[in-house]
């Protein structure tokens, strides 16, 4: 089968690796000449597609920039970015602009599944009309699935081949074809009834975790107020055998799912005059960690007798998750931007990111990130994090991660 594949990131590049190991002929369309270039040279860009992986199936991917290339295509998976505006509202405009070229070349018979995440009703009122303006109709002419992403980028327990598929088809011969699309790489198929189903489905996941973590969030900055330790509250309440699942706090979240998600679905269902304020509320309270987080840092240097400005603060892990270089909605970036607003002197170290150009930044070395800074942050612990050098050699170290649990030091402050 001949497969194409629209978006080469953290979603499409994986898809694409898994459908050529099972020997399907595949193409992936991006707009990045970067990525096209990276894997005609075998380069893999991904964290979870080594670059070996990449070679090994040269002969069965290709990249290109050309939606006429995926004409012959069988079937062709939408794994474009949704993020949200600047008023906290779905942008939608990659996958518009996808779909609006996908028509151009649409042929008769070929399936279109929608992996990006969005709301309830997205595939079939948005994406189903810009489709037919190829002139066949969603169902008879062509057929149309929605079957959400479940990447959690860096993870290697859970993967496209174990972690069940979720698919709604627009008819129940659209979703069968989708379901002979993904079996070959994917060990567990959850069919649903509807589009609209499997929609909820992914919005339902990420609002659980994100409505848990504002929840301890909430917890950690209450305990702040009352001196009580949240991470040792955290870790006894995690003993009980059943009724509690354990979700840490942290400095905000971040990633392509779950500081959007909430807000997708919240704004959907203005639609229909039934305010989510729960779910809304703990969007807010995950978007205000990294305001809280600063105000921390702010009076931990105080009580070293330093203002913010003019103090060397030295950033450790900027990514939104350990593991990764990932820095979609990463709250490291929101910190240090409120930070720099104070008038701190910023410094990074973060082996997964290279660079950061909007502040002008590269990566330091742990040890030359640490010289002569007044305060040591930790934002994001990538595994092998020396957090006994860090507190030897910074003369303050606030940890927003909870990697100093069972330490106790002069100089260290938690979350």
């Amino acid at each position: 089968m001949k497969v194409g594949i629209v978006g080469l990131g953290y979603v499409g590049l994986p898809l694409g690796v898994a459908f050529a190991e099972v020997g399907h002929e595949v193409i992936g369309l991006d707009t990045d000449a970067r990525r096209i270039a990276a894997v005609g040279e075998g380069a893999s860009y991904i964290e979870d597609v080594s670059s070996e992986r990449l070679r090994a199936v040269s002969d069965r991917l290709r990249a290109t920039g050309r939606y006429a290339d995926l004409s012959k295509a069988e079937a062709v998976v939408i794994a474009v970015p949704t993020p949200l505006t600047r008023n906290r509202e779905p942008d939608l405009g990659a996958l518009v602009s996808s779909g609006t070229s996908l028509a151009g070349v649409l042929q008769e018979g070929q399936l279109i599944v929608l992996e990006s995440t969005t709301y309830p009703g997205t595939t079939r009122e948005r994406l189903v009309p810009l489709l037919e303006e190829s002139g066949l109709a969603a169902g008879t002419g062509f057929n149309v699935a929605f079957s959400p992403e479940r990447v959690d980028p860096g993870r290697t327990d859970y993967t496209l081949r174990n972690t069940p598929k979720v698919i709604g088809g627009l008819t129940p011969e659209c979703l069968q074809r989708a379901v002979e699309l993904y079996r070959p790489v994917c060990d567990e198929i959850v069919e649903v009834s509807t589009l609209e189903a499997a929609e909820l489905t992914k919005l339902l996941e990420n609002v659980f975790r994100s409505v848990n973590i504002a929840m301890v969030n909430e917890l950690a900055m209450l305990c702040d107020r009352m001196g009580i330790d949240v991470w040792e509250v955290v870790e006894a309440a995690a003993t009980k055998p059943y009724g509690f699942m354990r979700f840490d706090p942290g400095p905000g979240m971040g990633g392509h799912c779950l500081p959007v998600d909430p807000f997708y679905l919240a704004w959907k269902a203005r639609e229909y005059d039934t305010p989510t304020e729960f779910i809304e509320l703990a969007g807010e309270v995950n978007q205000n960690m990294p305001y809280f987080c600063v105000e921390k840092v702010s009076r931990a240097l105080n009580e070293h007798a330093k203002p913010v400005r003019g103090s060397r603060v030295a950033v450790l892990g900027v990514s939104y998750k350990t593991g990764v270089g990932d820095l979609r909605e990463s709250p490291a970036i929101k910190i240090m931007r409120l930070l720099r607003a104070r008038g701190a002197d910023l410094v990074y170290s973060d082996d997964f990111v290279p660079e950061l150009p909007d502040f002008g930044l590269r990566t330091e070395s742990l040890g030359s990130a640490l010289t002569d800074c007044d305060v040591a942050i930790i934002v994001t612990a990538h595994p092998g994090l020396d957090v006994q050098r860090v507190l030897q050699q910074a003369p303050l170290v606030v940890d927003f991660r909870g990697v100093t649990r069972g330490i106790e030091a002069q100089n260290l402050v938690r979350l």
